[in-house]
């Protein structure tokens, strides 16, 4: 466990194309299904409202939802949930799974980087996975701050640059180099960072390294289901021309060969995450 307080910011970039950048995320998120994936990652959802000992009754705000995931983990604990995503497909994906459960989630379509919500109105702002790739990340990271109580919990699961969800960026970035001047979403995954954009606003931050295992029935498999459901690597292959999509498809069933415990040809592959708690002050 690490527990952090504030670290300044250092070094400057160019300025992007925020609005550009922003447009091209959406149309990638908005493509392939999500839900198909984020069915799998329930389980960080539980794991973190458990870290943030989530207690009924609560307004609880998830921000880039996804499929709903800590939304559906909260409804769990009997909170008062408003789901919140900027791709509406996913939300309907979150609102279908919610019915079959018979809980109930206000689902609503709103921007990380603009919420459209009063100041201090939510008990618990949770995100897993999600505000970690809006482009503005000092805009998002404030977003949630703002809407977050006085003594009242902001709590995300993010992927680290070293682990395979984050190695798994860095091939992507290897073959289609991202938009310059824009952050890594993996920062999120980093207590330095966490610190720069919350330590400001918070009483106290806690983070602990986690991992969620990948189970999939090859490499093979994992690569079909991201490149058929996940914005990302389809957009990512999309891009690229025949041998060019091949090397990348390589390079991925190399990654996940690196980090595989399975000797029996299925993959169990463990992908590191920061599970973050942040007190508001």
């Amino acid at each position: 466990m690490t527990v952090m307080t504030a670290v300044p910011t250092t070094g400057t970039a160019a300025a992007p194309d925020l609005p550009a950048v922003k447009a091209r995320q959406h149309a990638a998120w908005s493509s392939g299904d999500y839900a198909v994936v984020g069915t799998t990652l329930q389980l960080v959802g539980e794991s973190l409202c458990e870290a943030m000992d989530i207690r009924a009754g609560q307004k609880v705000l998830d921000v880039a939802a996804g499929n709903g995931n800590a939304s559906l983990a909260a409804a769990h604990r009997w909170c008062d949930v408003t789901s919140t995503d900027y791709v509406p497909a996913l939300l309907e994906r979150g609102k279908a799974r919610a019915m079959a459960e018979g809980l109930e989630i206000k689902f609503q379509e709103a921007d990380a980087e603009a919420l459209p919500f009063t100041d201090k109105s939510f008990d618990a702002v949770v995100s897993t996975f999600g505000v970690m790739f809006t482009p503005n990340q000092d805009k998002a990271a404030s977003e949630m701050i703002r809407v977050c109580r006085s003594g009242g919990k902001i709590g995300m699961a993010n992927w680290t640059p070293s682990g395979f969800i984050g190695n798994v960026f860095k091939t992507l970035g290897q073959h289609l180099p991202p938009p310059a001047g824009v952050k890594s979403p993996a920062l999120w995954g980093t207590s330095e960072r966490i610190s720069e954009m919350f330590g400001g606003s918070a009483s106290s931050i806690v983070a602990e390294k986690r991992d969620f295992i990948f189970r999939y029935r090859s490499p093979e498999h994992f690569v079909e289901v991201f490149s058929t459901f996940y914005g990302p690597v389809l957009k990512a292959l999309a891009a690229l021309d025949g041998q060019k999509g091949k090397a990348l498809v390589a390079d991925l069933i190399a990654l996940i060969g690196r980090f595989n415990r399975a000797n029996d040809g299925t993959m169990v592959v463990p992908s590191e995450y920061l599970e973050i708690v942040v007190t508001r002050r």
